[in-house]
């Protein structure tokens, strides 16, 4: 990887959970949510990102969501399932994030709201054309994604750091 070459981080948020008489970590897809996975991982595919490592979150939906989304893929990255993902905090996602490997330029990680709505906030220092106003605009809905490009390293990750370059939602 040149030093020219950004990373590219996609928040994804975990598609439509149902709500059965489970505890939350254990809360599976809706029928809607099964749908609009797929239909996210197709367009995480229209990207031409091919993602090195996927962080996602030990939750049931979010697993499903991703074996849904991937499937879309033209290539599966290395899958990390990550406890720390599951209610983080925007602080304790950057901390994660940090923690990722020089060789990694593009990481994928699907986590729940408020954490990844609050983390693309925090890290946008500038937007690419109306994704911002995309993003404000719709809020971040089940199986919305953004996607952000930092410069630098990893550990250089830190609010105001990455520039959001594209969002997507089911409601657009």
């Amino acid at each position: 990887m040149s030093a020219a070459e950004p990373r590219r981080i996609v928040l994804f948020r975990h598609a439509k959970a149902d709500w059965p008489q489970v505890p939350d970590h254990e809360r599976p897809l809706a029928e809607r949510g099964r749908m609009d996975a797929a239909v996210a991982g197709r367009k995480l595919a229209d990207t031409g990102i091919a993602f090195d490592l996927a962080l996602c979150s030990t939750a049931v939906r979010t697993r499903e969501t991703w074996k849904l989304a991937v499937h879309e893929l033209p290539e599966r990255p290395r899958t990390v399932y990550e406890e720390r993902v599951y209610e983080a905090s925007p602080g304790e996602l950057i901390a994660l994030l940090n923690e990722t490997p020089d060789d990694v330029r593009n990481v994928i990680l699907i986590g729940h709201n408020p954490g990844v709505h609050g983390l693309a906030d925090i890290l946008s220092g500038e937007s690419g054309g109306d994704a911002l106003e995309r993003m404000q605009r719709h809020g971040f809905p089940a199986a919305a994604f953004a996607l952000l490009s930092l410069d630098g390293p990893w550990k250089s990750l830190e609010p105001g750091a990455a520039t959001l370059t594209d969002y997507w939602a089911p409601t657009e």
